[in-house]
């Protein structure tokens, strides 16, 4: 039985750096044994079918492969698709008065963080910016928008150190369609 999966690549193709063509990274992932490979947009977004493995184990054979085929070290996700329908449905913020989708991020967390670092980063406070953190998404609500914010990816990990990548609303919505419709 196939299981569909998203993969959420951080730091491909983003100031010139990492530089990977979706259309060579889809091979990648074909040559590695997933099929109905699907890319979105240039910065690291695949959806893919593979049998029903632990995520886990996934990314690291995604890292592996990206590693062996294009030379880079990048931190992979993986998501099954009912996570991600999860991850959209309980955004935290949703009946917060100052709310706006286009000002919400999900920085989706490899793994779920240790009790201890989740409890010493929700102690922080940040002007201008919210965070929660639910399982593996710190969900991110930066009110004068993402090129301001001081909450970013890198200090999200530094902070519960685990490894993570952030996407908009706009895109996590774009691929759970995609994956619901593989």
């Amino acid at each position: 039985m196939m299981t569909t999966y998203i993969a959420l690549l951080r730091g491909i193709n983003v100031s010139g750096q990492k530089k990977i063509r979706m259309l060579d990274l889809k091979h990648c992932f074909e040559r590695s044994g997933y099929s109905e490979v699907t890319t979105y947009i240039q910065s690291g977004n695949v959806v893919f079918k593979v049998k029903k493995s632990d995520v886990i184990k996934i990314a690291d054979d995604i890292h592996d492969a990206i590693q062996t085929t294009f030379g880079f070290d990048v931190p992979v996700v993986v998501l099954e698709v009912d996570e991600l329908r999860s991850i959209l449905d309980v955004n935290p913020f949703s009946e917060d008065p100052e709310f706006e989708n286009e000002k919400l991020y999900y920085t989706i967390l490899k793994s779920e963080p240790q009790p201890e670092n989740l409890a010493s980063f929700t102690e922080e406070k940040y002007e201008n910016e919210k965070c929660v953190v639910l399982g593996k998404c710190a969900y991110l609500f930066c009110m004068k928008g993402a090129g301001k914010a001081k909450l970013n990816n890198n200090l999200i990990e530094r902070k519960l150190k685990v490894q993570a990548t952030t996407r908009n609303q706009r895109t996590l919505l774009k691929l759970l369609a995609l994956a619901e419709s593989v």
